[in-house]
């Protein structure tokens, strides 16, 4: 089979010929067919097996059938690099159809973008953030809209956009085609394709994925006022690569980064107390390798995508099974190698449970060198009467062994707590 016999656009066929492109990918010669006859569709397929093409060439060959109207495609991704890279894809088709392409994203100035926007377009490739604002600045409109593209969907929704997809859905015609892309299908994209897509075809190419897979994931039981000196042991680790850890609040996030800063770590915080500019300098210094450790909170780390993270640190265990994907996906991208650590004290066990079973398994538990064996101080015979400080130290003494205990982990894993 060639790309002619599939109905696409002859003068789309030269510029492809041209790149000695001929022949279409599994995916493309799948989705294609359907998307032409005007079908929503849903493909799982990994990076790097055509998907741009596969939505791009049936999509632009409607458009040019069409009659003429202002943005009428919309390409939504998750990172500026997949905008740059789609709109280079897509942009010398579109002009030999004569149809014109913007590409829209951050970390850049505004005003070029703003006036491409207001001079008019057939195509916006865009990241959704960037693009809610243009759309409250009221730059531009999605009245005459007949195609959507959601390209990497799971990423966009590991990256935390979901919310801006709504808002920016909410501005869009409820009659169009929807083209949705993604490496994996978890329940979160399926209740998306369900409340976008009527009857879509669906394409499958190769395994389809889990984003939890391909991380290895360890949870250790220490307790809360150990966990500074647990995350140092672990990424004083030569082999430890750029690590992510995240906290709940501003306030610890910024006292966990002073601390690795002043053991030797190139470590930067982001939270929602720092301004955009801010955060962004520290995720680029973080991509540039400037930083080696990138202390967040779950808010501050939206739209954060950075290839090479070896690690991912829990500090604070997530509220939820959801955020725990979301962060632990941050790493293993790329069929590269990632971990996870999860340190859990003893206030986390229903947290944990939550996830474990959404998970639909146990997560592994570690050992770690330079646990505090507290078994003993289940002898009443040693103990006595506590009281004040003492009668702390052994309170959290008594909830480390028990969480040792139900986590099957440390000097107490085999031995009942409240046994003698």
């Amino acid at each position: 089979m060639s790309l002619a016999d599939l109905s696409i656009d002859p003068r789309c066929l030269r510029i492809l010929k041209a790149q000695r492109i001929v022949a279409p990918t599994p995916v493309q010669a799948r989705a294609i067919p359907a998307a032409l006859e005007g079908r929503d569709v849903t493909a799982l397929a990994q990076t790097g097996t055509g998907k741009t093409l596969a939505f791009g060439l049936p999509a632009l060959t409607r458009l040019a059938r069409a009659k003429p109207g202002a943005n009428r495609m919309l390409v939504l991704t998750p990172t500026r690099e997949l905008a740059q890279q789609i709109s280079d894809v897509l942009d010398p088709l579109a002009k030999a159809l004569g149809l014109r392409t913007v590409c829209v994203y951050g970390g850049v100035g505004m005003t070029p973008q703003t006036n491409a926007l207001r001079r008019g377009c057939d195509i916006v490739v865009a990241c959704p953030g960037r693009l809610l604002d243009h759309i409250q600045r009221k730059n531009v409109r999605f009245d005459g809209l007949s195609v959507l593209v959601l390209d990497e969907a799971d990423r966009m929704l590991d990256m935390g956009f979901l919310p801006d997809i709504k808002r920016i859905l909410s501005v869009c015609p409820k009659e169009r085609q929807t083209l949705m892309f993604s490496a994996t299908f978890p329940k979160e994209i399926q209740q998306i394709a369900a409340n976008l897509q009527r009857s879509p075809h669906r394409v499958e190419v190769g395994a389809i994925a889990t984003p939890v897979d391909a991380v290895r994931q360890g949870i250790y039981t220490v307790e809360s006022s150990g966990k500074t000196g647990l995350l140092t042991k672990i990424l004083d680790d030569p082999k430890i690569g750029p690590a992510l850890v995240f906290l709940r609040t501003k306030h610890r996030t910024d006292r966990i980064a002073k601390a690795l800063h002043n053991q030797g770590f190139k470590a930067k915080a982001i939270h929602g107390g720092r301004t955009q500019g801010q955060r962004q300098q520290a995720i680029e210094g973080f991509r540039s390798g400037k930083y080696k450790v990138l202390v967040a909170t779950d808010v501050a780390a939206r739209g954060l995508d950075v290839e090479g993270i070896t690690h991912v640190v829990n500090y604070d265990i997530p509220n939820s099974s959801d955020d725990y994907i979301h962060r632990i996906g941050r790493t293993a991208r790329a069929n590269a190698d990632g971990d996870a650590i999860t340190f859990v004290s003893p206030d986390d066990f229903q947290a944990l449970a939550r996830i474990e079973q959404a998970l639909g398994k146990p997560l592994p538990r570690e050992d770690w060198e330079g646990a505090v064996p507290v078994a003993s101080t289940f002898r009443p015979a040693r103990l006595g009467s506590p009281t004040g400080k003492r009668r702390r130290v052994v309170y959290r003494g008594r909830r480390l062994a028990r969480a040792r205990w139900k986590l099957k982990v440390g000097p107490d894993k085999d031995r009942c707590p409240w046994q003698k």
